[in-house]
């Protein structure tokens, strides 16, 4: 094998290979070469090409969704490492680890009129976890080594991207037969490397005032699959101080939670807004979608708000007292555990213990009515849904509804930004799907490249097939997605056109803006056949539902190629159906909970 003769290049790559680094996603260029190399020539690892800098960011960070591992990703100098930024702020946001290593300029000729030369030292600022500038001229490798290792860690541990910056010297393309080998035992370095937990005692009081809580909400924002057994799941749903709100992201699954958030407490009376304020609300997991809870929770002044995980906590509702750095599972599991202690607890309320007073018999009532509160307001909301839906118009609405609950079992289910994410909050999930979407920064930008840098990672993994459902503007954003060659032949995309940025026709007073056409919707009469043409998709088009329904068919099966699927639907009224649909469900809900 051809290594490079670099010695900053070895150590690095050397360094990754140590902390199990297995995915390397490399854009070409010259500086870099001696890292391509070294990240080639070494064993175990597995090296991607993606030219687009911009687009191999968003691919990295859809295999570190997948693999939950760090990704490196390699670039050339200049404007090159720039091209990172926005993958780099959703990895921050959304918390996934990338490793960004950039080749460099010697400091010497830094602001000298180098071609490819831009100032890279801590370029990305506060958006990663930690920053690392190599020196060419350092004489001990030692300093060097525990740069590296600091910020590799900081990777590992606190699931970031961070950056290392790597000047190198010409002559680049020298090579030699055989590794480098360093005084320095890396593997050390990243043994038994475990995020920081919370004191145990802090825990435990923790645990015994979440008991004594009477109106408790759990609210969970994007998670991984599998990250809440159903041991947990049954818990809470025997806890009746306990009300869950789960978002399509956070990939968990009960009857009795809030799912549908939005459509569930659009237009709450204000005269209820108490009988439905939590005394504690306990967030879990990451970013939250729905800005419909968010503007409910401030509205209501909720005074005590937890975050469970290891994950950092957002101080949404400005209410945030309590960060207990453990995971949920452990958390809730030790809990409940003390089972005499949990029914002790709530005999006492229920007033069938010896010492009962009248109080603690209404604390019990309203534990209960809490919980059923919130339920029987879900079932008003649903019913009216149902109605609603029976009638719809084709839309994008009617369209999302028809293609969510007609997607095969057991997929990997990516969807992009920013109308498609929002639809399918709309409809109940189907719990055998693992569904993603880039929540961090909630940009339009790399949906699509992470969309097929998660399903690469499926293919070799679990085998999943992968199905992107996604908008015209964010489809075409991100094209050079598929400007690669590892697209699986499984990989399918709906592309649902509306020709235009159809959610702005959704927010209030956008369509009173004068030049609203021209700079916020940019309609458009594009389509995706000749881009599908250019890059190996096999392509079919629906106009209206029974084009729809007779595409998906056999839109799943398997091919020769990855298949687009492009549904195009009336910009004009797409609005128009979703505004009357929350109408709908706030005039049709039947009887609310009669208020106290």
């Amino acid at each position: 094998m051809d290594y490079s003769r670099l010695t900053l290049s070895h150590l690095v790559v050397q360094h990754c290979k140590a902390a199990c680094i297995e995915s390397v996603v490399i854009s070409p260029g010259s500086r870099n070469a001696p890292l391509v190399m070294d990240f080639t020539a070494y064993s175990g690892f597995n090296c991607y090409s993606i030219v687009d800098e911009r687009s191999a960011g968003f691919f990295a960070l859809g295999i570190a969704q997948q693999s939950k591992k760090p990704v490196a990703l390699v670039c050339t100098s200049g404007s090159a490492l720039a091209n990172y930024f926005p993958a780099i702020t959703e990895a921050y946001y959304s918390q996934l680890p990338l490793v960004v290593i950039s080749a460099d300029r010697p400091e010497e000729l830094i602001d000298r009129g180098e071609g490819q030369t831009i100032n890279q030292r801590n370029i990305f600022g506060a958006h990663v976890l930690g920053s690392v500038h190599l020196s060419n001229n350092e004489p001990d490798l030692n300093i060097a080594s525990r740069s590296i290792a600091r910020v590799l860690q900081d990777a590992v541990t606190c699931s970031g991207p961070v950056h290392i910056n790597v000047p190198m010297d010409e002559p680049l393309y020298q090579v030699q037969d055989n590794p480098m080998n360093f005084d320095v035992d890396l593997t050390q370095t990243y043994l038994n490397l475990l995020p920081e937990s919370s004191d145990q005692t802090d825990v435990q009081n923790a645990q015994k005032a979440y008991l004594g809580h009477a109106k408790k909400m759990i609210l969970i924002g994007a998670m991984p699959p599998n990250t809440i057994s159903e041991a947990v799941v049954t818990q809470w749903h025997n806890d009746p101080s306990v009300i869950v709100l789960s978002e399509t992201l956070a990939n968990l699954h009960h009857q009795e939670f809030i799912s549908g958030i939005d459509q569930v407490i659009t237009d709450l009376p204000q005269t209820r807004m108490s009988d439905f304020k939590p005394d504690l609300l306990i967030s879990l997991g990451g970013m939250i979608v729905s800005k419909r809870i968010k503007k409910l929770l401030r509205a209501m002044g909720v005074d005590n708000h937890w975050h469970i995980g290891y994950e950092r906590p957002n101080d949404t509702f400005f209410a945030l007292k309590e960060h207990l750095r453990v995971s949920p599972e452990q958390f809730f599991l030790q809990t409940y555990l003390n089972t005499a202690e949990v029914e002790r607890s709530q005999n006492q309320a229920i007033g069938d213990s010896i010492q009962t007073t009248n109080q603690e018999a209404i604390a019990y009532d309203n534990m209960s009515r809490y919980k059923k509160d919130w339920l029987t307001l879900k079932a008003a909301r649903l019913g009216g849904h149902d109605q609603y839906l029976s009638n719809a118009e084709y839309s994008d609405f009617l369209v999302h509804h028809y293609v969510l609950t007609h997607l095969p079992d057991h997929i990997n289910l990516q969807v992009a930004n920013s109308a498609s994410i929002r639809y399918a909050q709309l409809f109940p999930a189907n719990p055998t799907h693992e569904i993603y979407c880039n929540r961090g920064t909630s940009g339009i930008e790399g949906s699509t490249s992470t969309a097929v840098g998660a399903a690469v990672e499926a293919e070799s993994t679990t085998k999943k097939q992968t199905i992107f459902i996604t908008g015209d503007l964010s489809f075409f954003y991100d094209i050079n997605a598929l400007w690669q060659r590892y697209t699986p032949k499984s990989f399918r995309i709906i592309l649902i056109n509306n020709q235009g940025g159809g959610i702005f026709r959704i927010l209030p007073g956008a369509k009173q803006v004068a030049p609203f056409e021209t700079f916020l919707e940019t309609p458009h009469n594009r389509n995706a056949r000749l881009m599908a043409q250019e890059f190996g998709f096999d392509y079919q088009e629906a106009r209206d539902m029974n084009g729809v329904k007779e595409a998906l068919r056999s839109f799943f099966e398997q091919g020769a190629a990855p298949r687009i699927l492009e549904v195009f639907t009336p910009s004009k009224l797409n609005d128009k159906v979703l505004n009357a649909y929350f109408d709908f469900i706030k005039e049709n809900s039947g009887i609310l909970p009669d208020k106290r």
